[in-house]
């Protein structure tokens, strides 16, 4: 059970109330009856028996009775709360210590009991906290060695390139020094994907400050990204087809930055068929969302395995295509999934393998205003 849960779960045995505040004093209440009447009834037998001796001596010996009760409440109260107060000053003493509040758990009256669950839902929102940034400590430094490690080739083969290019000493190599740009320009365009990956990466941690909602035109910002593609699609013969039109309120930045990753992986897992390939980018509204938009990237590549279909979202996998595509780093689907999610949007992602891929955005302006309430607060 999550701390929210639990909190929330236990909120009406908290909830502080006048009763709960007397129920948790009622001992007190009973020792003062209790040393109310024997004072009484003290006086009330001397007045029957003893009716000339009723003197002042009769009043302190019923005072003296009242008091005899009350410190017999009040030590019987100190040694049956005494643990609960020792435990309270270890957890203090040792407070640097992450689970130093779950040392308080003797507690005997309402309010400490409530103390005791307001600590221990404290220490599991706190360890969930901790781990989610663990968490994202340790993908982050997946990713830095895993980018390191993808850069370096591109950079081992533009050297290698480079090297032959000017070693060139005949016409014949000399005109195989066009092929070789091409190598340039695509393994340039590999290190400039990464580079953008790496920073929309670092960026994500402080989505909020970095974030404007508008209308953008939906073709427009497609149409941008295939332009950005269309060297490869020249070469591996992919052609790109825009369906219809749509303005949508998201962030251009980031809504770019989706896009370009799932038209990128259409490419990359379209490439490794032969022949002629269709990539069809289709914009439509939905019919039963009033202002609703549905964006659907087709591809005819490779298509993912279904059983990696439940883990396409999560980082670093990249499951049977990763080990047909040098390429993949797990990361793309896993950041769009990410960033649709804190604009607000719906991503998923259908597949049949050997036959293609479909991945669609959903634009609900419903689901935005969460996300424009958090923008404007900051």
């Amino acid at each position: 059970m999550g701390s929210y849960e639990y909190a929330e779960g236990r909120q009406d045995v908290h909830e502080i109330t006048w009763i709960r505040y007397f129920r948790g004093r009622v001992g007190y209440i009973l020792v003062f009856i209790a040393a109310l009447l024997l004072s009484g009834a003290s006086i009330i037998l001397g007045e029957m028996y003893f009716p000339t001796m009723m003197d002042m001596t009769m009043a302190l010996y019923a005072g003296l009775l009242a008091v005899c009760c009350i410190l017999f409440w009040l030590a019987f109260d100190y040694l049956r709360q005494r643990p609960y107060y020792i435990q309270l000053n270890e957890a203090i003493g040792q407070a640097s210590a992450l689970n130093a509040s779950l040392r308080v758990r003797s507690g005997v009256t309402a309010d400490q009991l409530a103390v005791q669950e307001l600590l221990k839902a404290q220490h599991q929102a706190y360890m969930d906290e901790l781990g989610r940034y663990r968490r994202q400590l340790e993908i982050h430094q997946h990713f830095i060695h895993q980018w390191v490690h993808q850069m370096k080739t591109p950079i081992a083969v533009i050297d290698l390139i480079t090297q032959q290019g000017e070693q060139a000493d005949s016409q014949q190599e000399a005109a195989g020094w066009k092929s070789d740009l091409r190598s340039i320009q695509e393994e340039t365009d590999r290190l400039t994907r990464g580079l953008d990956m790496m920073l929309y990466t670092a960026r994500l941690e402080k989505f909020e400050v970095d974030v404007h909602i508008r209308s953008i035109s939906l073709h427009e910002t497609v149409r941008q990204v295939v332009n950005m593609h269309k060297r490869l699609c020249i070469r591996y013969k992919i052609y790109p087809q825009i369906e219809g039109e749509g303005v949508v309120q998201s962030d251009e930045k980031w809504m770019a930055f989706v896009i370009n990753q799932l038209i990128g992986n259409a490419i990359k897992y379209s490439k490794q068929k032969s022949g002629s390939k269709k990539l069809r980018i289709r914009i439509a509204s939905i019919p039963d969302q009033a202002d609703g938009v549905s964006l659907q990237i087709i591809d005819e590549g490779i298509g993912i395995a279904g059983h990696d279909l439940p883990r396409i979202y999560e980082p670093f996998f990249t499951g049977d295509n990763g080990r047909l595509v040098e390429e993949s780093t797990g990361m793309g689907l896993y950041l769009a999934k990410q960033v649709c999610a804190k604009l607000g949007h719906k991503l998923t992602v259908s597949s049949e393998q050997g036959v293609g891929t479909t991945a669609t955005i959903v634009f609900l302006p419903s689901s935005l205003q969460q996300l424009s309430d958090k923008v404007t607060a900051l």
